[in-house]
């Protein structure tokens, strides 16, 4: 895959042509930003009401709808940024799902290691201070990228899935009443979570490293009788504003996918999700997309914000999604 096709690349990365030593090899090229890694305050009067505990071997937040399980609920997964299943606002977020009747999974995307606080100095707060200041600014401003990129290094796909792999399997069994009541699981995910909706909505190879999207192996490498594939996972998803993903994400989309995307998105190309969009008219795959213009990267997560359009924003995209998934 061209570097220039994947989304979210970091500027400053460019410079940063050595490796850091240390136990993992810091990733030069896909990152996300500060709102992917660090949370809004969150707005008064607001409080968590599910629980952390395991499922299927995995840390998870779960949130129930009240009347479950008397009445019947939906399994929803809800895929957060790299914030975590910690994160309050994430809770409150996976909360909301609940009370709209969907039995709310939040697994642990990182295995208890979630993202490193990246939150940087905005431009603004640079202004007056000196050019020595504004330079140790942008040092911190690089370093703390690169130490985003290095823990996104631990967090690929190939150790993310087979998480989600046991989350799945752990909900069909403990929560088969709310897959049935559904005809299915289904998924939302923001940020770093947002690109595995796409991949749980997919088609795709076995877990050979390098197969990805529709590509199928040879005869000889599935083995005689083996079915190469694997997927989809869920029968209906929606993400908001999504990062590291490529067009190649796009590639074996099997059900309805709804997307919440911020106009001129540093962190998810318009390139790349019109070259998505041309991908699921072609294959045919259900699917909506709304850019949602003035907005910050991140957006969607429940979070205080001062801006009346931004707060407008976020309601109406969760509105899409819970509409989305509500439909299908």
């Amino acid at each position: 895959m061209a570097e220039e096709d994947v989304a979210t690349k970091a500027p400053e990365s460019d410079a940063q042509e050595n490796i850091i030593p240390g136990d993992t090899p810091a990733q030069t090229g896909p990152t996300m930003g500060e709102h992917c890694t660090s949370d809004r305050p969150t707005p008064t009067g607001l409080a968590p009401k599910g629980e952390l505990r395991k499922l299927g071997g995995v840390d998870i937040y779960l949130s129930k709808p009240e009347s479950y399980p008397t009445n019947p609920s939906k399994l929803l997964l809800l895929l957060s940024s790299g914030t975590g299943i910690k994160s309050t606002n994430n809770q409150i977020q996976a909360d909301k799902f609940a009370d709209e009747g969907f039995v709310t999974v939040m697994p642990d995307l990182f295995d208890g290691n979630p993202a490193p606080n990246s939150s940087i100095a905005p431009e603004a707060e640079a202004q007056g201070t000196s050019f020595l200041d504004k330079i140790k600014l942008k040092a911190a401003e690089i370093a703390k990228s690169f130490v985003i990129d290095e823990w996104l290094a631990r967090h690929t796909e190939e150790k993310v899935l087979p998480i989600l792999e046991k989350v799945v399997d752990a909900c069909k069994s403990e929560f088969a009443d709310a897959v049935g009541n559904g005809g299915g699981i289904y998924a939302v995910g923001y940020c770093f979570g947002g690109r595995y909706v796409l991949l749980l909505a997919s088609e795709r190879s076995r877990v050979q490293t390098g197969w990805t999207g529709a590509q199928k192996p040879s005869d000889e490498e599935a083995g005689e009788g083996a079915n190469p594939t694997k997927g989809p996972y869920i029968k209906a998803g929606a993400l908001a504003h999504a990062t590291l993903v490529s067009p190649d994400d796009f590639q074996g989309l099997k059900v309805p996918v709804s997307l919440v995307c911020v106009e001129s998105d540093p962190m998810f190309p318009d390139e790349v999700r019109e070259t998505g969009e041309n991908i699921m008219s072609k294959e045919n795959v259900e699917h909506e997309v709304q850019v949602y213009p003035g907005v910050p990267h991140g957006f969607a997560v429940i979070g205080d914000y001062d801006d009346d359009n931004i707060r407008n924003a976020q309601e109406t995209a969760f509105e899409q999604m819970l509409r989305w998934v509500k439909e299908h």
